[in-house]
């Protein structure tokens, strides 16, 4: 719910600023009537003045401004006065910060002023604004209507009557009838309520009745301002989010005293809940910025509570971003600030160039991104997305060309010479020693396919910056090719059909028109199924005009299949097989090309008349 710190009274503790003191360059001679010789009918006698003197340098005869804010329960005679003479005086409350007003009493010990304005500051004295005017004629005096005749003008009449001329009093309330607030947190209750300074000026002197019935010698002893007591009522300003204040910090501005000097004093620093922060629980805590700031609702009593960023345990602060609210459909508006432990993103939620994702560990382990482990020779610096250098899903890294292998550390099948530029293609049908190049002849060796282990390919396609732990996760199924799904991903050399001697030295085994029906992932290999739709050629495999099967030999450093197989499509297919499985293979030297009738013709007529 929203909070409301207590009322107390905001002069306790303060000293008031006033323009003049009696008794501050020599000693003061004043006369007053006592209070309980005051009566209120004139016509019974008003008895006779006392008169004494005041100095402000001797305790027992001064009346300083700080008398007017002291315990009056504690010294109910102890009084403020002016100077003598002076008919415009000022009385000045500066705030360390910003409070509430509730409402202002102030007790005077001399008549009340026949004029007096009551203004406040919200900008720590910069401008002043009035809250009430006192006169006994407002009309003549500020030439505005008497609120006694129009409720709701801000002059009153009310309180400027010479009589009593001792303990008269002055009363203003912030919340009256003609000032109806339903949210006390609400603009419009900002705009009434808050001050950092509260000012009364006091415009015009007035005699007690007394005077004009009496034979007064030296009536200028009467001539002077005293208040007994200035009552601010008021409390900590908090925005509906605390239910008490604290003392401020050391040095701050107009705060007297050291704590617990004053009892009774209202702190300006309130003690912020709802994942609130600031003086006056302004602004959301460093890590609380999803949503925006809010003030308590003080109608509904809704806390508005600040909203913590999900930033995996990676950051200690964010920030409101407007466009990634508006972007969220106004779910979510925290961007992670200064993300720790590797990561990065508005929610800390992937790792950071150069690291992968560890996946045994929670997303908000400070261990979750780990360093990739590339083999410098065989991987490269510079890769298609954002630098990484290796995957940040799966911590494969991103290999020269030829190059195959987690870590880039060893050569595709079909190439040789690990190096500096990566691997060269073999000059073989099929398969060569790695590291001198000389071609396998038989089959006798199981090839080695480079998938890996549990058929997780990598899928590159960049992350979105909203993405969530889940999405993180491979799927359950099956995972088709990532050539296949991402055709543009892929780059694979191709082999071109050159020259009629070019074409039979490759000796391919089987050349087939066949129509690419879809892919699979078996853990160890990969396995396309075509439907064979002509066979030109075939050698021990026999090969009928029905579905089978296909198997690629080649994988690229992006987890692509090579050649590129896209399911729907017709293909011309030219390459060897393994008889002793009845398995037709293709890889980097087989001859793929997308299906042309005159290509077609081509290869039937090299078939026919060229290859002896």
């Amino acid at each position: 719910r929203s909070c409301n710190p207590p009322v107390g009274n905001l002069a306790t503790g303060r000293t008031p600023v006033t323009l003049t003191t009696c008794g501050q360059n020599s000693t003061e001679l004043y006369c007053f009537y006592p209070d309980q010789n005051l009566l209120h009918q004139v016509s019974h006698g008003c008895g006779q003045p006392h008169c004494t003197k005041c100095n402000a340098n001797q305790p027992d005869n001064s009346h300083l401004p700080a008398d007017m804010t002291d315990d009056f329960f504690a010294n109910p005679v102890s009084w403020w006065q002016s100077a003598q003479g002076v008919h415009r005086e000022e009385i000045r409350l500066d705030f360390e910060t910003e409070f509430y007003l509730t409402h202002v009493i102030a007790v005077f010990k001399s008549p009340r002023p026949a004029a007096m304005v009551l203004e406040r500051s919200q900008d720590y004295g910069q401008t002043w604004r009035p809250y009430k005017y006192f006169s006994i004629n407002c009309t003549e005096t500020f030439g505005l209507q008497d609120d006694l005749i129009e409720e709701g003008s801000m002059c009153t009449s009310r309180y400027s009557d010479a009589m009593p001329c001792t303990r008269g009093e002055v009363i203003y309330r912030a919340l009256s009838p003609a000032n109806k607030i339903e949210d006390p947190y609400s603009p419009e209750a900002q705009d009434l309520l808050k001050l950092t300074n509260l000012r009364l000026l006091l415009l015009k002197r007035q005699e007690c009745p007394c005077h004009s019935l009496e034979s007064v010698e030296k009536p200028q002893r009467f001539a002077h301002y005293a208040i007994y007591d200035l009552i601010i009522r008021g409390s900590c300003f908090c925005n509906g989010h605390a239910e008490e204040s604290t003392i401020e910090p050391p040095g701050s501005v107009g705060f007297l005293g050291e704590p617990g000097s004053c009892v009774g004093v209202v702190h300006g620093k309130c003690v912020c809940r709802h994942n609130t922060a600031g003086d006056h629980c302004e602004k959301c805590a460093p890590l609380y910025n999803d949503q925006p700031w809010k003030p308590g609702d003080g109608k509904t009593g809704a806390p508005n509570e600040c909203r913590k960023c999900r930033c995996h345990n990676h950051a200690d602060s964010c920030h409101f971003d407007l466009s990634v609210w508006l972007a969220s459909g106004k779910r979510s508006g925290g961007v992670c600030d200064n993300c720790k432990h590797n990561t990065e993103g508005h929610r800390c939620q992937r790792c950071k160039p150069g690291y992968y994702r560890d996946r045994g560990k929670p997303m908000s382990s400070t261990e979750v991104c780990r360093p990739c482990a590339c083999q410098p020779m065989g991987s490269v610096n510079a890769t298609f997305s954002r630098s990484w250098r290796c995957h940040p899903k799966t911590g494969f890294c991103y290999c020269k060309p030829g190059v195959a292998g987690p870590h880039c550390d060893r050569c595709l099948m079909g190439y040789w010479g690990f190096g500096e530029n990566g691997c060269r293609p073999c000059d073989c049908a099929r398969d060569c020693d790695q590291h001198t190049g000389n071609c396998f002849n038989g089959y006798e060796n199981n090839p080695f396919f480079n998938i890996p282990i549990g058929g997780q390919i990598p899928d590159l396609v960049q992350m979105p910056t909203n993405e969530s732990e889940e999405e993180w996760k491979w799927n359950d199924h099956e995972q088709g090719f990532s050539a296949l799904r991402h055709p543009e991903k892929c780059v694979c050399k191709e082999k071109v059909l050159g020259n009629v001697t070019d074409f039979c030295q490759m000796k391919y085994a089987y050349v087939i028109k066949a129509r690419i029906l879809s892919a699979h992932d078996k853990g160890t290999h990969a396995e396309v199924v075509v439907k064979v739709k002509k066979v030109l050629k075939s050698g021990k495999v026999k090969i009928a005009r029905s579905n089978r099967s296909i198997y690629p030999e080649s994988w690229t450093n992006r987890g692509c299949t090579c050649p590129i197989l896209n399911p729907g499509t017709d293909y011309l297919i030219a390459g060897q097989e393994d008889s002793r499985t009845s398995k037709l293979l293709v890889n980097m030297n087989s001859l793929v090309k997308p299906w042309k009738a005159y290509l077609g013709k081509q290869v039937s007529d090299i078939l026919r008349t060229g290859c002896k």
